[in-house]
Formats: C-alpha cells, sequence, structure tokens
C-alpha cells in the first residue's frame, strides 16, 4: 500500500512538522520577552505636576525662577538678606514674578519643602519657608532632625498626626523629586541657589546689586 497521494506523506509532513516547531519556539519567546519594541514605563510620567510657588504679579515683566534647597546654607543667606530687597523693590511693585522650585539635596531638605506643600493653610507657604531659612541652624544641623522640624511645624498649625501623615505622602515625595530632576535634566542646575532671570542663568546667593543689573534693563 502506498501514500504518494496523500499530500501530508513523506517530505511534506516533515516540513509540516519543523514549520510548527519554529512557530512554537517564536510564540514562547513572546510570552517570556513581549514585543521587542514596546517601550518601559516610567512611572514618573504618570505624576500629577506640582502648582508653582509664586509671588508677585502673573504679568510681571520680569520672571525669577530660584532653585533651592532647604538645608542650602547659601540658600538661606539668599532669603534672609537679598530677597527682601527684592520683595519690596520688584515683587510686590509688580514688576517681578518669583517662583520658587524645589531643588532638595538631601533626604532632611526634601521633608522640609514636603510640609510646606502640605501646610493647613497653603498661602502661608512662603513664610513657612522664610522661617525655616531664618532658623536654618536650628533644625538643620539638630541631632535630631526630623524632631526639630516637627516643634518648628506645630507653630504653624500642623499636628503630630498630620506632620507624620506628611512625611509619609509618598506620592508628595516622588512629586518633589520630579521638580528637582526635571530642573537637572532640563536646565542643567547642579547646584543651588539657581537663578533664571528671564532666561538667564545666575549662580550663587549674588546680592540685591547684581540682580538689579539684570532686572533695571528689562523693565525700562
Amino acid at each position: 500500500m502506498t501514500n504518494s497521494g496523500n499530500p501530508l506523506a513523506g517530505g511534506n509532513m516533515k516540513m509540516l512538522m519543523a514549520l510548527a516547531a519554529v512557530l512554537a519556539v517564536a510564540g514562547l519567546v513572546f510570552m517570556v520577552f513581549g514585543p521587542a519594541n514596546k517601550p518601559s514605563e516610567n512611572p514618573a510620567t504618570k505624576l500629577a505636576a506640582l502648582p508653582e510657588n509664586i509671588m508677585g504679579n502673573a504679568d510681571a515683566p520680569v520672571t525669577i525662577i530660584e532653585y533651592s534647597s532647604m538645608t542650602c546654607p547659601h540658600c538661606a543667606v539668599f532669603h534672609k538678606e537679598t530677597l527682601p530687597g527684592l520683595k519690596a523693590k520688584y515683587i510686590d511693585t509688580g514688576k517681578v514674578r518669583y517662583v520658587l522650585r524645589e531643588y532638595p539635596i538631601g533626604a532632611t531638605a526634601t521633608s522640609a519643602f514636603m510640609l510646606g506643600r502640605c501646610l493647613p493653610k497653603q498661602e502661608a507657604y512662603f513664610q513657612f519657608i522664610d522661617m525655616l531659612y531664618a532658623r536654618q541652624n536650628e533644625w538643620a544641623t539638630a541631632e535630631d532632625r526630623v524632631g526639630a522640624l516637627r516643634d518648628l511645624s506645630k507653630q504653624t498649625g500642623f499636628t503630630d498626626e498630620s506632620f507624620q501623615a506628611c512625611l509619609d505622602n509618598n506620592t508628595l515625595k516622588a512629586q518633589i523629586l520630579a521638580v528637582k530632576n526635571k530642573g537637572a535634566e532640563e536646565l542643567r542646575v547642579l547646584s543651588t541657589p539657581t537663578f533664571f532671570v528671564n532666561g538667564t542663568r545666575v549662580e550663587g546667593a549674588q546680592p540685591l546689586s547684581e540682580f538689579e543689573k539684570l532686572i533695571d534693563p528689562l523693565i525700562k
């Protein structure tokens, strides 16, 4: 008896069996590795952007953006010695829009910024930041930095429970770090304080006179 009339016989059967084996291996590879060109997901891209911390007229001709760290002593110098003059001469008069962006260096600075974002009254953000800079030597160098921050925070309406809930907010922490990372990646911010005056980079705690040189030509 012969099977020469059967299309699946002989060589054809062997070819089909080989093809099936190849397809099975390909399917296994796809299951293990997935599509070769599928991009990996970055969880940070799903974070909602934090609102900007702004002082001054939204339509001011000059915008100053500061990248700052709460434990940076040079940032504290700027906030204590230069910012009050900038505020009186330019921000309060509608000539400058000032933006503070978080660039925390270390866990303590991150916690301090988180507390600023968790204030019961968010309009008190800048007063809280100014207080922390004014008393930086008390809490940033304390043996128990978290405890020192807790004591100061209670003066602004925090309770033990709301203080801890804020520091346990991992989403907020990731959002603040995303602000820092964006500044580093897109604007090449490498140190604090770093400023941008209508896009012109200024580094370090410069005195008011240095900012005047940049601002005055822009508002004439």
